[in-house]
């Protein structure tokens, strides 16, 4: 077995408190990586305390950093305050993301906003911060989905989001080569998370039928692929989307 040694790095995950963002943290931490979980500051402190206990739960290496990744000024005190405390940062990964699901006919101009706000030009506002502060042959991962290429019903403002994500991707990859950051996209299928649990049952079972390995992902099973992508067994794969869905599409 080759082991993944990511002893001395620095990563930050967006929206790292729950869900994938957690599992990939863990995963990251386990590898050695001093880790920063980010989380955004709603009114009730749900994110903060969830943030905190994923960093009680992973253990010392992990650290709650608190930014809305919609605003550029907060995403660059946060890289910023960062890189002073670990004095570097090799891994970003722009997990951070939201739904508001609605038909077009119902898709009010401030679903379609936030959520382009969140889960698009949050990643650009992270890589817009962290770019000039990535070591050399540092890491970037967007996460988007298989919505992006699937178009689910009822999601033109998420597909369309992590759809940009993907093009997104590609440009990154050639732009940063030269610093020998690699920039790669993780496509999900779906995965049991709080919000792929909360797909009603009847959706649920039609998804089943279309899935060759008859079963939804657990967020660990992703966060093992996102782990690869940060290692130097992934020094030459760059630009791509790595589509992780149990054989549904791809």
């Amino acid at each position: 077995m080759v082991a993944i040694d990511l002893s001395g790095k620095t990563a930050v995950v967006t929206g790292g408190g729950q869900g994938l963002g957690a599992a990939t943290a863990a995963r990251l931490a386990r590898a050695g990586a001093h880790v920063a979980v980010n989380y955004f500051a709603d009114p009730g402190g749900v994110n903060r305390s969830r943030a905190e206990q994923t960093a009680r739960q992973i253990g010392e290496r992990v650290t709650p950093v608190e930014a809305d990744v919609r605003s550029l000024p907060q995403v660059e005190t946060m890289i910023g305050a960062i890189v002073k405390q670990f004095g570097r940062l090799d891994i970003v990964i722009n997990n951070a993301g939201i739904v508001r699901d609605r038909t077009l006919r119902k898709l009010s101009p401030e679903d379609w906003q936030v959520v382009i706000d969140t889960n698009l030009t949050g990643a650009y506002n992270v890589c817009k911060a962290a770019a000039d502060h990535l070591s050399e042959g540092g890491r970037i991962i967007n996460l988007t989905s298989i919505s992006a290429v699937m178009g689910f019903f009822g999601q033109s403002n998420y597909a369309a989001a992590k759809a940009g994500l993907i093009g997104f991707t590609k440009v990154l990859s050639r732009e940063l080569a030269k610093k020998r950051i690699t920039v790669n996209a993780v496509a999900p299928g779906v995965v049991l998370t709080e919000m792929g649990k909360s797909i009603p049952p009847e959706m649920q079972n039609e998804m089943l039928k279309s899935i060759p390995l008859g079963r939804f992902g657990e967020p660990d099973e992703i966060a093992k692929v996102i782990l690869f992508l940060c290692s130097d067994l992934a020094s030459y794969v760059t630009g791509q989307i790595i589509h992780v869905n149990g054989g549904w599409w791809g």
